[in-house]
């Protein structure tokens, strides 16, 4: 007779011990399921059991199985469960310090365990027989037998990356543990999230840790853990629940229905980027046809894929899609010919600094479990910056080399110290001079056009709004004062400061000759001449003071009463804005500018609400925080 057991933890730390209930005693093999290395054999008896965790043992998952194997096939479809005498647990680091913290879906795995058996499972999602409340304390419990988190575990472990596993209920309440480490990641299918564990991540986030979610369907349930941790609710049902009325001492924030829906309506969108109301899924019979899909590349020159050889409108990651994806709502917004550039709208709760990265039209899986798209992405939440692959298989198509290296591009990323990087956000321009309006990214062209574009991070085309011959700078007052309005203004190599209305051109009146650059500051217009000469003109007044030297300027900015400078170097310089009543003489004659960074690529910038934006001939616009 097989030998039922299951584990009273999910995870132990290196060094204590886990206990074990079983319903007979039994020779027990313990493997690392990240290599199948066996590191421990001996003799189980019931029951309980006690396994001693060497502080040695590497911090990963771990499979116990007692007595004999039982066959178990990977497969795809499948329908054999986990077999009830494994037991899966995480070792988590005694002290943990691993850049990258790998987390197990066990709430998933324990949602699934026994499903379609009436009071034993939350499965089938439309069977009123299903239960509302389910234990870890049974066997079960374990990976499906498609193993969607496999191949990431596996991948890792080859690559030589320092990762640290934990189980997803070490979420609950795991700001501290997060905070350990730099990046998160959210592995295959990981689906019943509760309010702790998600709190935990958000905030983890805008602290300035970093998540990759290689992984779908992800967050798409809330549940509530009781008794300890050891039983699962998620009444699917906010009828049912007796949080939603209110009536029952749980608040209705608690409700365990899908996070999007009512009373909940705090949709997984705000962690994650994406999510499956709008995604795909084959189920069944039909699961196969996930292996005939690919993504399609949306922004080839993202960092995300830098070194893979794509370019826009390519296939990759074929087989990786599946069988249940996320996404997010989009537009496309047209650049010409061709295909369009995609645009999250944010109506469905997606942030908007959202870059769609690729996307998969899966809407003929209609057919097959649900319609939809999958939207690959990357956004930033406070400090941290946010990755989505948005597919359940993400780990089992990791034989790819594109999926390989943009899973190399995302970890060695987002688990490194932050680091002053320049990114590129928009395609090649010839342009000479850059200023913000709104949320409107302006540009000169070298052909004298006006161009315009959302300030974002994603690959939008610049549009044609006017013409700008003859301007060389350009720049945004912070708000309107000395009877200086606020809009867009410019300033041409003849001497003429100029402001935009809108429809064309009018003159405010005269500027330095020679200009190259243009800023306000501290309701002041800054110049810099070709000359090397820094002028300024306080709003209100008419003459133009001498400043000193602009540090070599090509290209001038300002933002909250700072100045900035790029020289011919691409050196980026700045200093504080000093009268000449105030300043000392070192001070006017430009000792005042001071070393910002080095290798700027471009030869004109903006600097806006915290973020410094770049771009010069034939090269693409980037940015980065200041």
């Amino acid at each position: 007779m097989t030998v039922r057991a299951y584990a009273t933890s999910t995870s132990c730390p290196q060094g204590a011990s886990l206990g074990f209930v079983l319903d007979g005693a039994a020779p027990v093999v313990v493997t690392d399921v990240a290599d199948d290395r066996v590191v421990f054999e001996g003799f189980a008896s019931g029951p309980r059991w006690e396994l001693d965790i060497p502080a040695g043992w590497r911090s990963s998952l771990y499979r116990a199985r007692f007595g004999p194997e039982v066959p178990w096939p990977h497969s795809l479809p499948g329908s054999t469960p986990c077999p009830d005498n494994e037991v899966f647990f995480v070792v988590r680091q005694a002290v943990p310090g691993s850049p990258v913290l790998l987390s197990v879906p066990f709430t998933t795995w324990q949602a699934y365990n026994r499903a379609g058996e009436p009071g034993q499972s939350v499965y089938w999602t439309e069977s009123p027989t299903r239960a509302a409340r389910v234990t870890f304390d049974r066997p079960g419990g374990g990976p499906p037998p498609e193993r969607w988190e496999e191949g990431l575990m596996r991948w890792l472990r080859r690559s030589g990356h320092d990762v640290a596993y934990c189980s997803n209920l070490d979420l609950h309440d795991g700001l501290d543990l997060l905070s350990r480490h730099r990046m998160l990641i959210v592995n295959g299918h990981d689906e019943y999230w509760s309010l702790e564990m998600r709190d935990a991540v958000e905030e983890f986030v805008r602290r300035g840790g970093n998540v990759a979610f290689f992984a779908g369907n992800t967050c798409w349930w809330q549940i509530r853990l009781e008794d300890g941790g050891r039983t699962m609710v998620c009444h699917r049902d906010a009828v049912s629940d007796p949080a939603a009325s209110g009536s029952a001492s749980i608040d209705p924030r608690l409700t365990t229905v899908e996070w999007s829906a009512a009373p909940v309506n705090r949709p997984e969108n705000t962690l994650t980027g994406v999510s499956f109301r709008l995604g795909a899924g084959a189920w069944g019979p039909h699961m196969p046809r996930m292996l005939e899909e690919s993504y399609t590349t949306r922004f080839a020159a993202h960092w995300v894929f830098e070194g893979t050889g794509l370019t826009d409108g390519d296939k990759f990651g074929q087989g990786c899609l599946g069988y249940e994806t996320d996404a997010a709502e989009f537009e496309e917004v047209a650049a010409g010919e061709g295909a369009g550039v995609p645009r999250v709208t944010g109506r469905d709760g997606t942030p908007p600094s959202f870059v769609v990265l690729a996307t998969a039209d899966l809407r003929h899986w209609s057919s097959y479990g649900q319609g939809g798209m999958a939207t690959m992405g990357v956004f930033t939440s406070g400090l941290g910056t946010v990755f989505t692959a948005a597919t359940v298989n993400w780990g089992n198509g990791l034989d790819d080399p594109v999926v390989d290296r943009i899973t190399r591009n995302v970890i060695d990323r987002l688990s490194s110290a932050r680091g002053g990087h320049w990114d590129v956000i928009g395609p090649a321009a010839d342009l000479r001079a850059l200023a913000v309006l709104g949320r409107t990214l302006y540009a000169v062209s070298a052909g004298g056009t006006l161009l315009a574009r959302e300030l974002c991070g994603q690959n939008l085309p610049w549009l044609p709004v006017g013409t700008a011959d003859g301007v060389c700078g350009l720049a945004v007052p912070r708000e309107a004062a000395g009877g200086i309005a606020s809009g867009l203004y410019g300033v041409t190599a003849e001497g003429r400061l100029l402001r935009h209305d809108g429809s064309r051109w009018r003159e405010v009146g005269p500027a330095p000759e020679a200009a190259i650059g243009l800023a306000v500051a501290d309701c002041t217009f800054w110049v810099a001449t070709s000359s090397g000469e820094l002028w300024r003109q306080v709003f209100g007044t008419d003459e133009w003071e001498h400043m000193g030297s602009s540090g070599g300027a090509v290209s001038l900015g300002g933002m909250n009463g700072r100045l900035f400078a790029l020289d011919a170097g691409g050196r980026m310089l700045t200093r504080l804005p000093v009268s000449p009543a105030e300043g000392t003489a070192a001070e006017r004659d430009g000792a005042a500018w001071e070393p910002y960074a080095d290798a700027v690529p471009g030869s004109t910038f903006t600097a806006h609400a915290g973020l410094l934006v770049t771009a010069g001939r034939g090269m693409p616009l980037r940015w980065r925080q200041v």
